[in-house]
């Protein structure tokens, strides 16, 4: 896309959008999602656990996702997904194989924002 199609947006835009970093502590299967995904739990810490579903299950086993920091949008309104209620958006990177997680390159605390 071009730049066009991406206004710019302020300082103060940007402060809106709690972008906070958090430890995944539960994996579930979420077997009633119309594309495979998990039900997943993380402690943002000051904020506490959130849960949401992410379309994650093609790259990633539940194994491999407890006790791994993520990085997650957490004031979005909450969103009912089938069964489920999502209460944050798990960020991700969309590629051919499946959605890629944010990854964070060393621990900060769960909670802290992204700058």
């Amino acid at each position: 896309m071009s730049e066009a199609n991406h206004p710019e947006i302020s300082w103060a835009d940007f402060e809106k959008v709690w972008i906070v970093a958090g430890t995944v502590t539960k994996v579930e299967a979420f077997p009633e999602a119309r594309k495979p995904a998990w039900k997943v739990w993380v402690d943002f810490g000051p904020y506490g656990e959130k849960k949401t579903s992410a379309q994650i299950a093609a790259l990633y086993r539940a194994e491999d996702l407890v006790g791994r920091q993520i990085v997650g949008v957490i004031n979005f309104p909450e969103k009912q997904i089938g069964p489920f209620r999502s209460q944050f958006l798990l960020t991700g990177f969309p590629t051919d194989e499946g959605v890629v997680v944010t990854a964070i390159e060393r621990p900060v605390p769960n909670g802290t924002r992204l700058a």
